[in-house]
């Protein structure tokens, strides 16, 4: 870094992903700041300029040894190596430059007198990462899958079994279906759709409840969906329906005379039909079959898979629900939660991340 950039870097303060701070400061402290911009999206930590952008210079010995063999090697955990640099502003004084990608092994901590402290970078102040956001660090650190986790005081019994049968059946394919409770908990539990306790019966993962669960927001509130519609463009105008959907989200189909038919809606199902009348108008002219043919605001498909992106890709650690609101000009998909795995809306297209 050259001494313009730095002097530029400086002039542009503290923010998301640059902190100031003298070099007497405490390696706990610095620690923190470090943990905090390793768990957002990586940064810089400038060491000799003091909070309003005065340069102090370097002051203690050894600086360099004592960052990376005390700080980074005694207080950051996971390990993570920065980019160690001083740049000289005038004689005799020097401003040290520690920069530091976006970390991989999230969530990073401050290991001190005993205990961890995970922290994240909100604008240009670290803050200890609340319950949501460090089930979301572990998460993007590949320690945590939110949709197996159990669901408290579930069982087997909240779970619709002729879906799960269908599902086998005529989905998987699998010629060997469960006949009894003890052989369905050890098949769903192989499938993730039940989670194994050491004191009694499996409960529900909160995958299992969600796709197969009889009324899966008796027991995960942030499950199903919210729908509300308005006549006009903000939702000051009239409220034309508002409903929350409960069920499982896969419908049910049964085998009939041979055929595979449709015998009950799941939760998209449910939301479709109510958004149907909402969302289409009937054409003025009389189809080949003499019937008026809907017209959709909106391509069903591209409608479906905005909905099916929303629940599958959408923070369930997170209590609020997912929300459809259609206006009289366009329809908002609310999916709570940040992207997965650290991508945004300027890198998402064309680099596709698994979970």
């Amino acid at each position: 870094m050259t001494k313009t950039e730095l002097m530029e870097l400086i002039a542009n303060g503290e923010n998301s992903g640059v902190e100031f701070k003298r070099d007497d400061v405490r390696p706990e402290q610095l620690a923190k700041e470090i943990v905090a911009l390793v768990n957002f999206r990586g940064g810089r930590v400038l060491l000799g300029v003091e909070d309003d952008g005065n340069v102090s210079g370097i002051q203690r010995l050894g600086l360099e040894e004592w960052v990376m063999d005390t700080v980074f090697g005694r207080y950051v955990h996971p390990m993570i190596l920065p980019f160690y640099e001083e740049v000289l502003i005038e004689e005799g004084l020097r401003v040290a430059v520690i920069t530091m990608t976006q970390g991989t092994a999230k969530p990073y901590v401050v290991r001190h007198k005993g205990s961890e402290e995970i922290y994240l970078r909100v604008g240009s102040v670290s803050r200890k990462a609340s319950r949501e956001q460090q089930a979301r660090l572990f998460a993007l650190g590949g320690m945590l899958h939110t949709e197996t986790l159990p669901v408290s005081g579930s069982s087997l019994a909240d779970l619709d079994l002729d879906r799960l049968d269908d599902y086998l059946r005529n989905v998987l394919k699998d010629p060997e279906i469960p006949s009894n409770a003890p052989e369905w908990q050890t098949r769903l539990c192989g499938m993730g759709f039940l989670t194994e306790r050491e004191d009694g019966d499996p409960v529900c993962s909160i995958a299992g409840l969600l796709l197969f669960g009889n009324r899966p927001r008796r027991l995960l509130r942030q499950a199903g969906v919210r729908w509300m519609a308005f006549a006009g463009q903000d939702i000051d105008s009239a409220n034309a329906d508002d409903a929350v959907l409960d069920g499982p989200l896969v419908g049910l189909w049964r085998v009939r005379h041979g055929s595979r038919v449709f015998d009950a809606s799941g939760v998209m199902e449910q939301l479709f039909e109510r958004m149907r009348p909402h969302i289409t108008m009937e054409q003025t002219g009389v189809g080949a079959a003499l019937r008026r043919e809907q017209q959709w605001f909106y391509p069903p498909e591209a409608l479906r898979e905005a909905v099916v992106n929303a629940f599958a890709h959408r923070d369930w650690t997170r209590s609020e629900e997912i929300e459809i609101v259609s206006y009289s000009d366009r329809l908002f998909v609310k999916s709570p939660g940040a992207m997965q795995n650290s991508m945004t809306v300027g890198n998402y297209s064309g680099h596709p991340k698994s979970r």
